[in-house]
């Protein structure tokens, strides 16, 4: 693969995802673009890169995006964002009116396990006013989140064994969230870098993982559509390595808390 090539395709995921490619990360490319080029009978990456410079493969264009996407999802990952949610929650619902819908984004949702955590700790806390929402830009994992059904592997990752008696059925050797759970949360396709306005305002919302894959510009951008979503007293939860330092000013790390931040008229407010 010449090197025209990788920046014609890397330029193109980079517009459509936000997600930066550099040389070193050819190999990706080789991996996980080999199924498409035999699907579609085209012989080389090269080849591709001069497919998709016709505006009729936005089919394609879609297809390779979707590919170098990185969907890694487990059950109550990294742990601590779902122990600060637990102590959070029971907070928010004294703050807000008799009969407030809580609200919870789940940005980046893939597989839906992230989701559908939240679904058993908001069932735990009998928070039944609920909406979860999970949106990723994979039309396929959207698909298999709205499906929940999971592997062995995949409940192994994370979730407590009770969750699992209580949530999931067994089925043809996989695990179904049960149906009370599915239906606290629904999915979407969106991109983060689209305007998020018709998702309306947000108690809490988890975007974890996701800016690592993005530059400097792209950050700040996703990182003001986030805070224009959230309301005035609630929390963003962002990846341990991830920050907000430099990228807005609409945001502030909760004191005492690794990847939350709050909005920045919190602190205004305190003062």
């Amino acid at each position: 693969m010449n090197a025209e090539s990788f920046a014609s395709i890397a330029a193109l995921v980079k517009a459509r995802s936000g997600i930066v490619l550099t040389p070193d990360k050819e190999y990706m490319l080789d991996t996980r673009l080999a199924p498409i080029l035999k699907q579609e009978g085209i012989a080389s990456l090269d080849a591709l890169a001069l497919r998709l410079r016709d505006s009729r493969s936005e089919v394609l264009a879609r297809a390779v995006t979707e590919a170098l996407t990185t969907n890694e999802s487990s059950f109550f990952r990294d742990g601590k964002p779902f122990d600060h949610l637990r102590r959070l929650l029971p907070k928010l619902m004294a703050m807000r009116p008799p009969g407030h819908r809580l609200r919870i984004w789940s940005a980046a949702s893939s597989t839906g396990q992230e989701a559908y955590s939240v679904a058993m700790i908001l069932t735990d806390l009998g928070i039944r006013q609920a909406e979860i929402v999970g949106t990723d830009l994979s039309r396929e994992v959207v698909a298999r989140a709205r499906e929940g059904l999971f592997t062995q592997f995949e409940v192994q990752r994370g979730l407590p064994v009770q969750y699992l008696v209580k949530h999931f059925r067994q089925e043809s050797g996989k695990w179904r969230i049960v149906p009370e759970l599915r239906s606290m949360v629904r999915f979407e396709e969106r991109n983060l870098l689209d305007e998020h306005r018709s998702l309306g305002r947000f108690d809490v919302i988890f975007c974890r993982n996701v800016l690592i894959y993005f530059d400097p510009p792209t950050k700040g951008k996703v990182l003001n559509a986030l805070a224009a979503q959230l309301a005035p007293d609630g929390v963003l939860y962002l990846g341990g390595a991830e920050t907000v330092l430099g990228l807005t000013e609409r945001l502030i790390a909760v004191p005492g808390e690794r990847g939350v931040y709050a909005p920045a008229v919190q602190r205004a407010a305190a003062g």
